[in-house]
């Protein structure tokens, strides 16, 4: 299986879908509809990856002792 990082993802996932779906009229508008997806994509989705188990990054990175 091939290794996604994190600019694989954003791309698949928001990029060739958002831009299927919308016409941005202006930088502003893109970033704040990459922000909002990078903020679910962190705090509600929950991930089967390496480390976290089927919670939330955020929430992986939270219960991480410092």
């Amino acid at each position: 299986m091939e290794s996604l990082n994190a600019s694989t993802t954003v791309l698949d996932e928001f990029y060739r879908v958002a831009f299927r779906k919308k016409i941005y009229g202006s930088i502003e508008e893109l970033q704040a509809d990459l922000n909002e997806w990078v903020r679910s994509y962190n705090e509600e989705r929950p991930h089967q990856g390496r480390w976290c188990f089927g919670k939330t990054p955020m929430q992986t990175f939270l219960d991480t002792p410092p």
